[in-house]
């Protein structure tokens, strides 16, 4: 190795040398597309744990903390990102609202995307997420795609002719296959197939017959929205390795895909393999079936574990009017529209369910009031309802809302509801669970989105966050599928600080059907 890059195999000597003798030693691994503020940790933090796990590189979508905060929020995230010795490199956000309709903290236009292109470790375009502004030919998306050649998308179910558009448009990949049938369809017209493993998005193994040794080269791993937690006791890339090896992929090929593949897709002809010319980049593991990684080396240099330090915070204020009775009082009675929880996935199912407003909470059939709370001007509060939390007592509330993170709560109750969001308003953005006297928080101070605290005490707060959910009756990762309630760019239902919002239609619409 010299200056951080491979020379040669052979009979060299070395000013350093380590005897790796008896271990495996594969390239560093790279995760194809990442949102580290899904973490909830500072990038400095977020970095300690996946270097740790065999991870050099991650492609980064800043596109929640550039909906709280603007531009200001992308300089964060470089800022923060070139203090670590993980190779952060930003795609940058395409959709700033996600929709038209939506009013979170910022709008980011071409012109104000075009200020970022050749900054260092700026790579490209992130996911495409207005498929119907792609379609019709919006002026100012097309602004933003004409600003890069690397255009990653974001296009759930699309299909036939409108997938023809969408990639001829010039987007090139999408994480967003869920089914196998999906992922095929999208290879065989030429997109790279990000296959997704995140906490709630496990898509890993109804996805992976996809991969053999002649699609590998356009497939990659990408995690997209991974808490601590996971990242901590299951892993990062390293575990969609692992889970690829055990469902019966060969270990090359899982390799590749968590190395030289997304490389490739990305241009990053400088690293995703050990050979001369490219970064000394690589992890040390002892058993290629177990894949626990042993030691990481970043440009020929071992990572060693500075600790934690204290990160920068950027401005962003809560400016929070919390909900009275009144303000989420539910009238009127009929089939309405329930948002149904998928287990394992972002999506949701359009349930009609007769309703009568007076019997809600309904926990004997799992229908809840969601509520989502506008956090930037103190406006009003959107009413919808949800099946699949499981609640039976209490209520969830968090200020990690994608994309345009307002509040949003659920929860067994008017009064509980109101409390959780009155607490996530308090400590100016985090993570509430309230019961009776009982409250458990995290609070997030950059930005409401991500910790100051270390990546341990994180994982510590959010398993009591868990288990005091639990023990209300809650779901399994509750706070992940909370933060996806009023995401309005995945099928089928959501809701926002306006009420429901039908995404098939692209349209706001009424709670109880005409």
């Amino acid at each position: 190795m010299k200056n951080g890059y491979v020379v040669g195999f052979g009979g060299y000597q070395g000013k350093r040398e380590y005897d790796l003798a008896g271990t495996y030693v594969v390239p560093g691994l790279i995760d194809a597309h990442v949102h580290i503020e899904s973490s909830l940790l500072a990038p400095a933090e977020y970095a300690r744990l996946v270097l740790a796990r065999g991870t050099t590189t991650v492609i980064a979508d800043p596109h929640e903390i550039a909906n709280v905060c603007g531009a200001p929020g992308i300089e964060y995230m470089l800022a923060e990102g070139a203090g670590t010795p993980l190779d952060i490199l930003v795609m940058l956000p395409s959709c700033v609202p996600a929709t038209p309709l939506d009013m979170g903290g910022a709008r980011l236009t071409a012109g104000d995307l075009a200020r970022f292109r050749g900054r260092k470790g700026v790579i490209g375009l992130a996911e495409v997420m207005n498929v119907p502004g792609v379609l019709a030919g919006d002026e100012d998306l097309r602004a933003k795609m004409d600003l890069f050649s690397v255009i990653d998308g974001h296009a759930p179910f699309l299909n036939g002719k409108d997938l023809n558009a969408y990639i001829y448009a010039g987007v090139q990949s999408d994480h967003e296959c869920t089914t196998l049938s999906e992922a095929r369809e999208k290879l065989l017209r030429g997109m790279y197939i990000l296959i997704r493993e995140g906490s709630t998005e496990r898509n890993l193994r109804d996805l992976l017959p996809l991969v053999n040794a002649c699609t590998a080269s356009r497939c990659c791993f990408a995690t997209d929205d991974r808490h601590a937690d996971m990242l901590a006791g299951e892993g990062h890339i390293d575990d969609c390795v692992r889970k690829a090896v055990a469902s019966g992929l060969e270990i090359e090929l899982a390799l590749r895909m968590a190395t030289l593949s997304a490389a490739g897709r990305f241009g990053l002809h400088d690293r995703g393999a050990l050979a001369p010319g490219r970064l000394a980049d690589f992890c040390v593991i002892d058993d290629p079936d177990r894949f626990e990684v042993r030691r990481t080396f970043k440009r020929g240099i071992e990572v060693v574990d500075a600790g934690y330090r204290q990160p920068a915070c950027p401005a962003a204020p809560l400016h929070v009017r919390v909900p009275e009775p009144r303000d989420i009082r539910l009238t009127g009675r009929g089939d309405a529209r329930v948002i149904g929880i998928v287990p394992g996935q972002i999506t949701t199912r359009d349930l009609r369910c007769p309703v009568d407003a007076a019997d809600i909470p309904d926990t004997g059939r799992d229908i809840l009031k969601a509520v989502v709370t506008d956090r930037y001007r103190a406006g009003g509060s959107g009413v919808g309802l949800v099946h699949g939390f499981g609640l039976q007592e209490g209520a969830i509330a968090g200020s990690v809302s994608h994309d345009s993170h307002n509040i949003v709560a659920t929860g067994v109750g008017d009064a509980d509801i109101i409390r959780a969001i009155g607490e996530v308003a308090r400590l100016g953005g985090g993570l509430a669970v309230v019961s009776g006297d009982d409250v458990t928080v995290l609070p997030l101070e950059c930005g409401g989105l991500m910790s100051a605290l270390p990546h341990d005490e994180v994982v510590r707060r959010l398993a009591a966050l868990e288990e005091h959910a639990r023990r209300l009756g809650a779901v399994e990762n509750p706070f992940m599928y909370l933060s996806f309630l009023a995401l309005t760019v995945i099928p089928d239902l959501r809701v926002t600080e306006r009420g429901v919002f039908d995404v098939g239609i692209f349209s706001d619409v009424l709670l109880f059907c005409e």
